[in-house]
């Protein structure tokens, strides 16, 4: 189920809230369980078995890693956690590419297993293995009810894409959650901001893809214009995810970290992946970068932690060797930054922006492949090969087709609008006629969201894949 569908706004949200509220205190953690398990076996009947009997697993492996503490069966114990819980990740999301490889390799044939992934599993295995790890470490105390537990690692608003909530942090709040009405309403505020940035803003521009792929004049502004454009997408496409996520969180009584902070407006590419996807950067830093010694070593285990990372970081984005190439593109980046040039990169805060944005655009050519042969072909596009004109019909045409539209989210994806809003905020006048229209302004967006939704064609989240 998606959350931009009609069955979830107009059906399946309306009846979970509702049961919800009505339900006493300690029947809510229920309510959301069955309700979750419900929502991701709407499309997948098969793999909600796979989803308890994950649960199941990890609430007694937790239960064990907590009462052997400081023994060696703790240390199994949670060992059994991570190799059971990527063992299946790698499994469902990995094998056919190792297969895949081992045939072009030795030239022995093998059959694919064509293995359909279970949607949402590489963000809930994140969370299963932050659960456990953390209880092995001592931070947090394993949970003794396994409803609690399947609430936490089940939990419909953030179970598909994210953001990737830790247990510690939503630990208190699985038990002692508050509701009000203007968290309730902030909540509602922040899904319809992001229902409108997937459908109005991402779902649009994917139409630009659409129309490159199948163009037969290509060029090289018409690269440039594809990979802008797929650039924006993803971020409204991923953070309109996110915040609808972080609104249901609110809705339910949640507050779940912020996963994007206007990440285009980078200084730099380690600014950039503070800004990007922060609940995966701070993931990977936290359980991998630090656990292997962070930058607190020596300059060949530095170079080896963060080559690490970064091929993990792309590999867990996808099972295609430009995925890899990605992350690895991103870590030769971030130690050029760190060895070579840091120093430079606080001295021209202008031209910081556009190298960001330069090398993030090379990466998001890469990002939008197929495989690795097609983004070499696109990189090699955006840069004049394959004797590409400059400028072709197609681009002209789909500028002026879309034009207004990557103006409109170029500057969406910048604090603009926040910061003028504030402006406004601190004249009470402005400031009441803004509240007068708030409501208004968000049932707009929710009535041209709905009617696009109800005459388009099905059209996923980018990340569902992932």
């Amino acid at each position: 189920m998606l959350f931009s569908s009609i069955p979830f706004l107009y059906y399946f949200l309306p009846l979970v809230i509702l049961v919800y509220f009505l339900s006493p205190k300690f029947l809510r953690n229920s309510v959301l369980l069955l309700f979750s398990l419900g929502f991701y076996a709407w499309g997948e009947p098969k793999y909600v078995f796979l989803m308890i009997g994950t649960v199941i697993l990890n609430y007694v492996l937790g239960l064990l890693i907590e009462k052997f503490r400081g023994r060696t069966l703790s240390k199994v114990f949670v060992v059994l956690s991570v190799v059971s819980a990527l063992g299946a990740l790698g499994y469902f999301k990995y094998a056919d590419f190792f297969i895949e490889n081992f045939v072009r390799i030795t030239g022995i044939q093998a059959e694919l297993l064509n293995i359909v992934l279970p949607i949402g599993i590489s963000f809930y295995t994140f969370q299963i293995l932050s659960y456990t790890v953390d209880v092995y470490r001592g931070q947090v105390r394993a949970q003794g009810n396994p409803i609690t537990l399947g609430a936490y690692i089940a939990l419909f608003p953030q179970l598909i894409a994210g953001p990737i909530v830790r247990y510690s942090d939503v630990e208190r709040q699985l038990l002692e959650r508050t509701h009000s009405f203007e968290k309730c309403a902030s909540g509602i505020r922040r899904f319809i901001l992001g229902l409108s940035k997937k459908i109005l803003l991402a779902n649009t521009l994917g139409e630009l893809g659409e129309a490159f792929y199948a163009a037969g004049d290509k060029s090289v502004l018409f690269c440039w214009l594809f990979v802008f454009s797929y650039m924006l997408q993803v971020y409204f496409d991923f953070s309109g995810y996110s915040d609808m996520a972080i609104g249901l969180g609110k809705i339910f009584g949640f507050d779940f970290m912020e996963n994007f902070r206007y990440p285009f407006c980078a200084s730099s590419i380690s600014d950039f992946w503070r800004r990007w996807h922060i609940s995966l950067g701070s993931w990977f830093r936290d359980y991998v970068y630090i656990p292997m010694g962070g930058n607190r070593v020596k300059t060949p285990r530095f170079l080896l932690n963060i080559f690490t990372v970064w091929f993990l970081t792309g590999f867990w984005h996808g099972a295609e060797w430009n995925f890899i190439i990605w992350g690895l593109y991103f870590g030769v980046l971030l130690l050029a930054e760190k060895l070579l040039f840091s120093k430079y990169l606080k001295k021209t805060k202008v031209l910081c922006h556009f190298y960001v944005l330069f090398l993030v655009s090379v990466s998001f050519a890469i990002f939008s492949a197929s495989g690795f042969g097609d983004a070499i072909h696109l990189v090699g596009g955006m840069f004049g090969s394959k004797e590409l004109p400059l400028v072709s019909d197609s681009f002209i045409y789909n500028l002026r087709n879309y034009g207004f539209v990557l103006i409109i989210a170029a500057l969406a994806a910048t604090p603009l609008f926040v910061r003028l809003k504030e402006r406004l905020d601190k004249n009470k006048t402005t400031k009441s006629v803004l509240e007068i229209l708030e409501i208004p302004f968000l049932l707009l967006l929710l009535v041209v969201s709905t009617a696009y939704l109800v005459d388009g064609s099905f059209n996923p989240f980018l990340y569902f894949r992932f």
